[in-house]
């Protein structure tokens, strides 16, 4: 193995390849809708974006990806394709979108902020559960429904410096960083394939509830530990952690985690 830590582009393709069909993400709205992805489809979803963002927006190594969303299935594809291709990921607060990124992907809440950010350019997705694109694009943004689908299912990657930043958060974190944070969060929490990370959070939960090192995702990636992405307040939590054999849960929104799932701090 080499010396130089591995950056999370590499990280989560060698997830991907060492079980393409095991689960990878679980997503509940608020009105109890699901919907389960494997790696495999997660990976298609990466890729198709990687692309987007290479051949479609003219992203290049180190460009800023200014990430406003809330916690989401895409938002974890925006974040994993941003790694991808090099860039920047810069995860938002809630209502707000950083100023003068290079690219601005936003909800539909965020759109008019995202436009008035200085962003060269701005994407906008519904988050819609089944896929149906913006209501009213405004001009000027990119419908990323409509547009990643153009896009191929595989990416040539290349080499992407470890030693680089990738994240803005609370400050700047390079890979290898990340790599090394998630590593050091699954081996604290003891994790491994068998178990399955629920994140309680509320709705239009920030990114900032992985952590400012979006460890929690980095630990899931690192161990290969399933996550499920519910609101706290759901009726029958419980028995919704129980079917979906959840072992550890992450409270983001104060909820007391159910009786026999082990909390996570």
């Amino acid at each position: 193995m080499s010396d130089t830590p591995a950056s999370p582009g590499p990280a989560w393709r060698a997830l991907v390849a060492a079980d393409p069909a095991r689960p990878f993400v679980t997503a509940y709205d608020t009105s109890g809708g699901r919907v389960e992805l494997s790696r495999a489809t997660v990976d298609n979803w990466v890729s198709k974006t990687s692309n987007m963002l290479i051949d479609g927006l003219g992203a290049q190594p180190g460009d800023r990806v200014a990430v406003a969303l809330p916690l989401h299935w895409q938002s974890l594809v925006w974040l994993l394709a941003a790694w991808s291709v090099g860039a920047i990921a810069e995860p938002a607060r809630p209502g707000e979108v950083p100023s003068g990124a290079h690219f601005a992907v936003a909800d539909a809440d965020r759109l008019e902020t995202a436009l008035d950010s200085g962003a060269e350019e701005v994407v906008g997705t519904s988050l819609h559960p089944l896929g149906m694109p913006l209501s009213g694009t405004p001009p000027m943004v990119t419908d990323y429904t409509v547009e990643v689908r153009g896009h191929g299912d595989h990416f040539a990657h290349y080499p992407v410096d470890a030693g680089e930043p990738a994240l803005r958060s609370d400050r700047e974190y390079t890979g290898a960083e990340l790599v090394e944070a998630g590593r050091a969060r699954a081996e604290t929490w003891d994790l491994g394939e068998k178990d399955r990370i629920a994140v309680l959070s509320g709705e239009h939960a920030p990114l900032s509830v992985l952590g400012a090192n979006l460890s929690v995702l980095g630990a899931a990636v690192h161990a290969g530990t399933p996550l499920v992405l519910t609101p706290g307040s759901a009726d029958g939590l419980a028995q919704r952690l129980s079917t979906e054999h959840v072992t550890a849960a992450v409270s983001a929104d104060g909820t007391a985690v159910p009786e026999g799932v082990r909390a996570l701090d």
